[in-house]
């Protein structure tokens, strides 16, 4: 009986599944003809402000029943596969597979690119730099630890640009190649990683060594081929490297996120609804800061992150990173920038991008 109720509803899906194959390919189609457009005027293959706005676009049109972050992720891959008939842009990362970098890279781009893993931060920005890699995709702040300092410091000499921006759930498990910590003499994880576990890891097994590795996918690529290691690292590194889950989720923060820029020479225009990314410094004197920033305030503009970090040269002691809502081509934020920058003993937009986290 159910067979019978259920053969015309497959019949229903076959027919509807032929309708999205073929609309698919349609789209795929007039996506080659915007290759070839691009092509004679040397335009990027990727605009993330073009496809900020196609997500938006979907997400304020879904009627249900599917929820619009699911939307979004077929469509992020929808676009992925389409921009892949042009050319597969290749993105650097910190790597090795398996880190929380590399979901970051598919949750930015989808599944259709080809992905360059690096051994450290300073290498995804040299990538970039020689256009080795099209875009990097980096970490710049965690919601524990607060900013990632290697990050802030390589922005702050590099002559790329941030394009866009995302954040992703950071969940630790910690894993050995047993499954348990049976001959486990060295826990071993990146260093963020560590104090993002600290609490977990003094109550449970305070006695057993931390060591700091260059990223968790290492540590997991390490205790694959230890039994006297275990990893602290995200389960799709555990899968990569066949070992089992000692225990899940033991971040002290059980909403911990880690936020990501993606870098490439590209300098993105407005896509409506966008953020702007500084960084500046000062004399070091009373009122400072407050003056240097009142253009702000004087031209509407609203200031959504605000982070020192100590200089290591110069005259000014702190530079300040700071996020405000804005493309720098709108009216109001050119103008505050302007201003800024005739006050600043040092000043430098990072990038304006679209506004996604």
């Amino acid at each position: 009986m159910s067979d019978n109720k259920l053969l015309p509803l497959r019949i229903k899906i076959d027919a509807i599944d032929a309708q999205i194959l073929d609309l698919l390919n349609q789209r795929a189609r007039v996506a080659e003809e915007v290759g070839h457009v691009k092509a004679e005027t040397n335009a990027p293959v990727f605009r993330p402000e073009r496809e900020a706005q196609v997500l938006r676009g979907v997400a304020e049109r879904n009627p249900g029943p599917l929820l619009s972050d699911d939307i979004q992720l077929i469509f992020r891959e929808i676009m992925s596969a389409c921009r892949a008939l042009e050319r597969r842009v290749v993105v650097a990362f910190l790597g090795p597979v398996g880190t929380f970098s590399e979901q970051a890279v598919y949750k930015q781009f989808g599944h259709a690119i080809q992905p360059l893993p690096c051994v450290s931060i300073d290498e995804v920005f040299r990538a970039t730099e020689a256009g080795t890699a099209d875009f990097g995709v980096v970490p710049i702040e965690n919601s524990s630890e607060g900013a990632i300092n290697r990050t802030l410091d390589l922005l702050l000499q590099t002559s790329l640009a941030i394009s866009g921006e995302l954040a992703i759930p950071v969940q630790h498990s910690l894993m050995s190649k047993s499954g348990n910590m049976e001959g486990v003499s060295r826990i071993c994880a990146h260093s963020q990683a560590l104090a993002q576990c600290q609490a977990w890891l003094n109550q449970h097994f305070p006695h057993v060594e931390r060591h700091a590795v260059a990223s968790n996918a290492e540590a997991a690529r390490m205790a694959s081929g230890d039994y006297t290691v275990a990893a602290i690292a995200s389960e799709i590194a555990g899968h990569q490297y066949n070992l089992g889950i000692v225990s899940a989720h033991i971040q002290d923060d059980p909403h911990n996120r880690t936020r990501f820029a993606v870098i490439g020479r590209l300098r993105t225009t407005p896509s409506g609804k966008d953020q702007t990314s500084i960084v500046l410094a000062t004399p070091n004197k009373a009122g400072a800061v407050y003056n240097l920033l009142a253009p702000l305030e004087k031209h509407g503009v609203s200031m959504t992150r605000f982070e020192s970090r100590p200089a290591r040269t110069g005259n000014w002691e702190y530079y300040f990173y700071v996020d405000v809502e804005g493309h720098v081509m709108d009216a109001k934020v050119e103008a505050a920038m302007a201003e800024l920058n005739d006050k600043a003993a040092f000043f430098k937009v990072l990038g304006s991008y679209p506004c996604t986290v």
